[in-house]
């Protein structure tokens, strides 16, 4: 086995000598910091079984008389060896001598970081140019972008409708045009669902104002089918004061109302509605990332009953946020989504990229706390001339910003 000591004034360079003098098999035996660096102690050429322990000794047996008694031969002892390393290697023999993972080498992990750096420097050179090309080539283009944008819809998306209008001249007909394929990407559902009647709960965050919407959906069932059809439950033992506001509403409406905290509670509740032609279910709002999410959306999974959920989010909600909360509440597998507080939204790109990324359709709308004259069947072409008539134009974006976020768009788009 050959041992040898190594100083350098970091820990990188002390692994490059080491794999230089002794190779990538070498054993890193010690390291400490030294005055002006680091030391380390490396050995090749180690003998494995030198750091097990060895079997015991097997008594020889006693050589006959009439042998003659061979004389082997011990080999005599390194002269340069010191008795350093002898005692190096006796310690070495009662611990297991861990080897060097050159792939977590401070040399590679900078590296592969400086690779990093470099590549996202390449992608802002290369977005900047793209810009400017389309800029040079293809202004009106460049512009379409630049409106998109200021909707605040998601940068992938407004590539996907430039792309779609590049055989329109008239920059007013790309406009329109990228508009309409715009709300044929949105996915939206009738009022057949209130209409056929059945059980349905309302999920989805604190605050987006189930409650209210559960009340205009009953009053507009109401007026159309009266209110000896229809009926109200609670499961939201969680806010104080939930259960007192779905109460006020029933009364005004004149419907019963339960309440309901296990998921036995439900099916008794259900059990004794089962008359009513629509049953509309008010849960408590939590959070996407609550831990008591997945009991709450089990609770709905009333056997025989046939719950179907809404996705309740509110407009005023930026895209990130709205795609998490669709992702959290996919577990209750909700039919359609109603999107609420858009009165409120200061943009709607965020919620409509969201649902278009999600592939949610869209059922109701409501922009006010009137009930039930603030909530609407979802026209995504009406959501969209709301969402034109709240945009900013994309005037106060950088063209560095727009740059970068059309080359993330492509980017994605590839790959």
């Amino acid at each position: 086995m050959k041992i040898k000591r190594f100083f350098a004034p970091d820990i990188r360079q002390a692994l490059r000598q080491v794999r230089e003098a002794l190779g990538s098999d070498a054993v890193i035996l010690s390291n400490k910091k030294v005055d002006g660096g680091i030391e380390l102690v490396a050995a090749i050429d180690y003998d494995a079984a030198a750091f097990t322990p060895s079997p015991a000794p097997q008594p020889k047996p006693a050589l006959s008389p009439v042998q003659p008694l061979r004389q082997k031969r011990t080999p005599a002892p390194v002269a340069d060896e010191p008795a350093s390393t002898v005692a190096s290697v006796s310690k070495l023999k009662e611990q297991v001598i861990p080897k060097v993972e050159w792939s977590q080498d401070p040399v590679l992990v900078e590296m592969r970081q400086e690779m990093k750096a470099l590549r996202r420097m390449m992608e802002n050179e290369l977005s900047g140019l793209s810009w400017r090309e389309m800029g040079d080539h293809r202004p009106e283009t460049r512009d379409l972008f630049r409106k998109l944008m200021g909707l605040s819809i998601s940068p992938d998306i407004c590539s996907q409708l430039v792309e779609s209008v590049t055989d329109v001249t008239s920059a007013d007909q790309a406009w329109r045009k990228a508009l309409y394929y715009l709300a044929t990407k949105m996915e939206t559902v009738g009022d057949d669902l209130l209409e056929q009647g059945g059980v349905f709960a309302l999920i989805g965050p604190t605050g987006v104002g189930k409650t209210t919407t559960v009340a205009k959906l009953a009053a507009r069932f109401a007026l159309r089918h009266g209110t000896h059809q229809i009926a109200l439950i609670s499961t939201d033992n969680y806010r104080i004061g939930a259960q007192e506001q779905l109460n006020t509403y029933a009364r005004i409406l004149d419907v019963p109302v339960r309440s309901a905290g296990t998921r036995e509670e439900l099916a008794v509740a259900l059990n004794g509605l089962t008359g009513k032609r629509l049953i509309l279910i008010d849960t408590a709002g939590m959070s996407q990332r609550d831990v008591r999410l997945s009991e709450q959306l089990s609770m709905l999974d009333v056997a025989g009953q046939g719950v179907r959920s809404f996705l309740t989010l509110s407009a005023a909600t930026d895209n990130s946020s709205l795609e998490q909360t669709i992702s959290a509440f996919g577990a209750a597998r909700p039919e359609a989504c109603i999107l609420t507080k858009v009165d409120e939204a200061g943009s709607l790109g965020g919620a409509l990229s969201a649902l278009i990324h999600k592939e949610l359709p869209l059922a109701f709308v409501a922009d006010g706390q009137k009930v039930p004259e603030d909530l609407h069947l979802a026209r995504s072409h009406t959501l969209v001339s709301k969402a034109v008539a709240c945009s900013t134009g994309g005037g106060e974006y950088s063209d560095e910003y727009l740059a970068l976020a059309l080359g993330g768009a492509r980017a994605n788009a590839h790959g």
